[in-house]
Formats: C-alpha cells, sequence, structure tokens
C-alpha cells in the first residue's frame, strides 16, 4: 500500500474531525449563556396543591425568562409577589427581564415560579425537574434544564444569605 495515497485522506478525515469538534464547542458556549444558581423548591405537605421555585438567574446578554415547566406540576407559572398597603399581593407575569451580567433573585419577596396542582406531594430532599426558557434579545431561545432540591417548609432562605 502506497502510504502517500493514504495521507490526504488521514488528514481530510482529521481536519473534518477537528471541524466538528469545535463546532460541539461553539455550540455548548452558546447554550450557556444563562445561569442558574441556588435553585430550590420548597417541600410541601400532603394534599397541598402549590409550591414554589427559587433561584438566582444571570444572563449573560439581555433577555427575560418566558417560561418555566415542571412534571411535577399541571400548571407552572412565573408569579411576583408585591407589598401594597400591607397587603402581600402576587399575580402571574408574563416574563422576567434578565439584565445582560445581574443576577435576578427569585424568591420568596419576589419573582418566583410557582408549581400549581401538583401530581405528588413534594418531599424534603425530592430533585424537582424545571426547565426553564430564557429568550435573548436577539431572539434566540435558550432552554434551561434544571434539578433543584426540595426544601423543607421550616429551613431557612438561603438565597438572602451573603
Amino acid at each position: 500500500m502506497n502510504s502517500n495515497a493514504f495521507k490526504p485522506r488521514f488528514f481530510a478525515r482529521l481536519g473534518r474531525l477537528a471541524l466538528g469538534l469545535s463546532m460541539l464547542g461553539l455550540a455548548g458556549y452558546a447554550s450557556a449563556q444563562t445561569q442558574v444558581d441556588d435553585a430550590w423548591v420548597r417541600a410541601t405537605v400532603a394534599g397541598q396543591p402549590s409550591t414554589g421555585a427559587f433561584m438566582t438567574i444571570t444572563a449573560s446578554s439581555d433577555g427575560k425568562l418566558i417560561s418555566a415547566q415542571s412534571p411535577v406540576a399541571k400548571t407552572v407559572q412565573i408569579h411576583q409577589s408585591s407589598m401594597k398597603n400591607d397587603v402581600m399581593s402576587m399575580q402571574q407575569v408574563e416574563s422576567v427581564e434578565l439584565p445582560a451580567g445581574k443576577a435576578v433573585a427569585f424568591n420568596t419577596d419576589s419573582y418566583h415560579v410557582m408549581l400549581m396542582d401538583l401530581v405528588a406531594q413534594v418531599k424534603e430532599g425530592d430533585k424537582v425537574p424545571l426547565v426553564l426558557t430564557v429568550q435573548h434579545a436577539n431572539g434566540e431561545k435558550e432552554v434551561i434544564n434544571v434539578d433543584a432540591p426540595a426544601r423543607a417548609l421550616n429551613m431557612m432562605d438561603h438565597s438572602k444569605m451573603h
């Protein structure tokens, strides 16, 4: 076998492999635009129909959280709590702005994800899968999968600790 005939095919395959690997690396970089930290879900008692999911979201480019889903609930909505005239109210919002590089807290006092019509009790230590969809200013949508641990009802909210 002529080794000179082998070299062009080998280098062509090597080049295609390098290109493919670099494209995979770029795809991984593009999908890592938004970071979710300290995600958790409040555990429930038997028969409780809903609970909340909390986290901190930081996007590398301007965007907004436009939806959330979870198999533990029939209905998942993004909500905002607010205090007005000493009365706490909560309402659904269509989206939450995520300014580039700024951490946006989803906690018990502001934005949060409501998990409603639970299909089963959420017990302390459970891993609750969440699927978040962020739409960036350029129109690109990013899907983020999060496994949020369930914390006990009486457990302190660690998102407020520095």
